[in-house]
């Protein structure tokens, strides 16, 4: 039996459930897997957090189709012009889309709800819910095994959560690159992949969670989506868009150096100039893209924001965003704004410090290279 099918076998026993839904998800796991057996170099550890992962997205797959199985009125529900965060990572992205959850007018989706989709969440017990607790169980762990987890990505069970383990469950996700390394699984998702159907599914979760849990005003973010910004397109043709810009060399080596920190655990053979090449590649691939989409009619739906405008002062930023959203940032978003960012400093897990040449980059020539990004932006 093949690596994929016994996967596939093993999600169906352990969750007694059979049906995975639309079959286009099985492209991608088969490449996956065979990319992980034959070019990841895995620990004995790298290979079983693999399987682990990959078993873990088919059974949260399985559980999701049943809730739509037995609750086909879930299909009914409308995701209607969500605001979807997709600039770079690493520049501020990830602070900005925290400020926004703390509107109590709108809905997000949290760390512990894209761990454990279902039970979908319901409003009477969404601050209790025994998930939370579990979440922070498991980022706690993250945390000791990865040390500068802390300090590159900072985060609670009650944090934002980016889609990528919703596209994962289409498996069509950069999830996995980030931990192990595999090259021919990422040229296909880069430049073979279609990903409309993964979208799909990705609307599919969010019927499900806002179900039983309004309101149905999404925020949503993933850097991932400027590769894919015409099929994320094709599925959410009413979406806005946000998108935070920062200097290119600070960006690419610091994507690099998350990529590092995780793989190292898990293989035998740690090659940071790929950590290097493959961020750059992604960045200018998805940039390109994402600037001609918007060139192509589309610039009116984008919100941009300055870097260091953001860490100066974030409300500059977000008023402007409200204002362009054609909404009102009430007093209570604005104080639970205020009091997040106050509690959460750049600095409360310390510092770091990075040689981008470990990386096999140059700051300056990233910037020559990126010309096109750096112009387009004012950057």
């Amino acid at each position: 039996m093949k690596r994929a099918d016994a996967l596939l076998e093993r999600a169906r026993q352990e969750t007694g459930l059979e049906h995975f839904g639309e079959e286009g998800f099985r492209e991608g796991l088969e490449r996956l897997v065979h990319a992980a057996d034959t070019e990841a170099h895995l620990t004995q550890m790298g290979g079983t957090v693999f399987d682990l992962a990959v078993l873990d997205l088919l059974k949260q797959r399985l559980t999701i189709e049943d809730w739509f199985a037995r609750h086909p009125e879930i299909d009914e529900q409308q995701i209607i012009a969500p605001l979807i965060g997709l600039g770079l990572p690493r520049t501020g992205s990830t602070a900005l889309a925290c400020m926004l959850a703390q509107d109590p007018a709108v809905r997000v989706m949290r760390n512990w709800e894209q761990m454990q989709v279902c039970p979908p969440p319901d409003r009477a017990t969404y601050e209790t819910d025994p998930r939370i607790e579990l979440g922070g169980e498991k980022i706690r762990i993250r945390n000791e095994r990865f040390p500068r987890m802390k300090q590159m990505v900072p985060s609670t069970a009650t944090s934002p959560a980016e889609c990528q383990n919703l596209m994962g469950m289409d498996f069509r996700s950069q999830i996995f690159q980030a931990m192990f390394r595999i090259p021919s699984y990422v040229h296909w998702l880069f430049h073979e992949a279609n990903l409309v159907g993964t979208y799909r599914f990705v609307k599919r979760v969010l019927k499900l969670l806002q179900w039983r849990c309004p309101p149905t005003n999404w925020r949503l973010k993933n850097p991932s989506h400027i590769l894919f910004v015409e099929d994320l397109n094709e599925v959410f043709p009413d979406a806005r868009f946000w998108m935070t810009h920062r200097d290119i060399g600070a960006v690419v080596p610091s994507v690099a150096d998350l990529y590092f920190e995780l793989h190292k655990a898990f293989t035998e053979d740690v090659d940071k100039s790929w950590f290097g090449a493959v961020n750059a590649e992604f960045c200018e691939l998805g940039m390109r893209r994402v600037i001609a989409f918007r060139d192509a009619g589309h610039d009116h739906r984008f919100f941009d924001v300055q870097f260091d405008e953001f860490q100066r002062d974030p409300f500059t930023s977000i008023d402007k965003l409200y204002r362009f959203l054609g909404e009102e940032l009430s007093d209570a978003a604005r104080a639970r704004m205020a009091a997040w960012r106050d509690a959460t400093p750049r600095d409360q897990h310390g510092l770091r410090s990075l040689d981008p040449a470990d990386y096999g980059l140059d700051c300056e020539a990233l910037r020559k290279r990126f010309t096109f990004y750096r112009t387009r932006f004012g950057l």
